[in-house]
């Protein structure tokens, strides 16, 4: 399986997919290429989101958590919140204005760590950064 690109703006990450979650990763698959915004979470800690509104991935819990680790990617596709991609820079709870969320870790950065907390730094203190996910 290829890894995943992830650029924001001139930090580049290469990310490996999770075959813990086989049904997110061909989900998100299908969605690539992501060209977006990458916004700063209001709740959940040190981490960054890619709203993806109201799109139904039609996945279900897989291989979910509420506590990523820095450059665990996380999809939740609803119902309590909207669909989005977590990309968590440091110590992170997945959360919403509702609670508690649990996400499907779907990928993880293996290249490019120590350019987390830059990331986290851009995003909180220069506003939403662009954002591009494709596969190597």
């Amino acid at each position: 399986m290829t890894d995943l690109t992830i650029r924001v703006g001139d930090l580049h990450f290469t990310a490996r997919w999770e075959a813990e979650a086989p049904r997110t990763v061909a989900a998100v698959r299908g969605l690539l290429p992501i060209e977006a915004r990458l916004i700063h979470c209001r709740w959940s800690g040190e981490g960054t989101w890619v709203p993806l509104g109201d799109l139904d991935m039609g996945v279900g819990y897989e291989h979910h958590t509420s506590h990523p680790a820095a450059g665990q990617l996380l999809v939740y596709s609803g119902p309590i919140s909207e669909c989005e991609i977590l990309f968590p820079y440091g110590a992170c709870m997945f959360s919403s204005k509702l609670g508690q969320l649990a996400g499907n870790h779907f990928a993880t950065v293996t290249d490019g760590t120590e350019l987390l907390a830059e990331l986290g730094r851009r995003v909180l203190w220069e506003g939403a950064q662009p954002i591009v996910i494709s596969e190597s």
